[in-house]
């Protein structure tokens, strides 16, 4: 049966963060979601959210449920690999609803769960839904509990023991505005309000200890400078996943994480064996002791994304 292979062969298949790319978040209300899976709609896809929490109504869950069933079934049915399409994965409302679809037909074919307002209260309850080992979770944090250091490394804590699973934590950028009764603004970027500050101390308490950090979502998609400059910002802050809400912002955060040609020479330099203990490029000094984290994570965006030369032009967002 063509899902329980997959189980299998995804059972040893630890997956790379910096393959999620764009993750676009698609509401489980809508009837093209095997499309989606398959990648016959979003080509360039690489990691896809099926959201039953903030994007559906309660009065749209039944639906929304019942969708996701019929794209699990047909996953199940079709002989498709998990090469045909994005990382798939489901952000439940709750526990209680993962737990559901657990018991539907073609589950296996997931990748993983993203949990919702993660904290170190209901965490536990979501870990004991999973129920097969190949799983992955990326909890999303977007709580007033973000802001109490304490709270944030119990959660930490409990995320340690089960770190092998832990895909990426993402980051609620929206919800954590709410908390403090503000709207992200349509000409700056998080880093240059409130949200910044909330970011870096998510990032220091986290990523020291071995987890991929997420970027959260920018709500305007027209604007693409505006883009361009978050995910600058993004990644230098460390965070190499974004959030994507609407289609056509995958292909630009995507592009926008090649590799500019330099930085790789560098990289590579830094990694050979023979390399000096300090060298200069372009008036840079480089010191492969200090700098080969760095260099691996070029060298794997490069692999994944592709190297930039100068004669790249930037991407203009259609809307």
């Amino acid at each position: 049966m063509f899902i329980e292979a997959l189980r299998q062969s995804i059972k040893t298949m630890k997956l790379n963060p910096a393959r999620l790319g764009a993750t676009l978040y698609v509401p489980c209300t809508r009837t093209d979601l095997l499309d989606i899976a398959r990648g016959i709609k979003y080509r360039q896809l690489r990691s896809v959210v099926f959201d039953l929490e903030d994007a559906v109504l309660g009065r749209e869950t039944s639906e929304a449920l019942g969708n996701l069933q019929g794209m699990l079934e047909a996953l199940n049915v079709l002989s498709t690999t998990i090469c045909d399409g994005p990382l798939l994965f489901v952000r439940p409302r709750n526990a209680l609803m993962l737990q559901r679809i657990s018991e539907m037909i073609g589950f296996g074919a997931l990748n993983g769960f993203v949990i919702p307002k993660a904290t170190a209260e209901n965490m536990p309850h979501y870990i004991s839904c999973l129920v097969w080992p190949h799983h992955a979770i990326m909890p999303t944090i977007e709580t007033r509990e973000a802001f109490d250091p304490v709270e944030m490394r119990r959660l930490r804590e409990q995320l340690i023991a089960i770190q092998d699973r832990v895909l990426a934590i993402r980051i609620g950028g929206n919800d954590l505005l709410q908390t403090l009764g503000c709207r992200r603004s349509n000409k700056r970027t998080p880093y240059e309000w409130p949200l910044g500050k909330i970011i870096s101390t998510l990032v220091s308490t986290f990523v020291p200890w071995g987890f991929t950090m997420s970027a959260p979502v920018l709500e305007n998609f027209q604007n693409a400078k505006l883009l361009q400059d978050e995910i600058d910002q993004d990644i230098e802050h460390g965070l190499m996943t974004k959030t994507a809400i609407h289609p056509d912002q995958v292909e630009m955060i995507q592009r926008a994480y090649m590799v500019d040609a330099c930085d790789y020479a560098d990289a590579i330099t830094i990694l050979n064996e023979d390399a000096p203990a300090v060298f200069a490029s372009d008036g840079v000094m480089s010191e492969p002791a200090t700098h080969r984290s760095w260099a691996i994570a070029i060298t794997e965006r490069a692999r994944l994304f592709g190297i930039r030369h100068a004669d790249v032009s930037p991407l203009v967002l259609v809307g």
